[in-house]
């Protein structure tokens, strides 16, 4: 599979409302995962407008505070 980036989950903006990440893509519109996809180990962000897709690096430990945040 091909990435058009390796992207650090730190540098990516989390949506508390829509329990997603986003990062900005070359495109305009945005790479997305979700929080429940990053919990089942999922690793690929993609954009909806292009075919780009990003690899987000991240520790499964981080994710699950992350979620633990999030549902509070």
């Amino acid at each position: 599979m091909s990435y058009y980036d390796e992207i650090e989950i730190e540098d990516m903006t989390f949506d508390k409302k829509m329990q997603l990440y986003h990062y900005p893509c070359p495109c305009g519109d945005r790479f997305e995962i979700s929080l429940g996809d990053l919990r089942d180990g999922e690793e690929v962000a993609v954009c909806p407008s292009c075919s780009l897709m990003i690899k987000v690096i991240f520790e499964a430990v981080c994710v699950i505070d992350i979620f633990l945040c999030a549902i509070s």
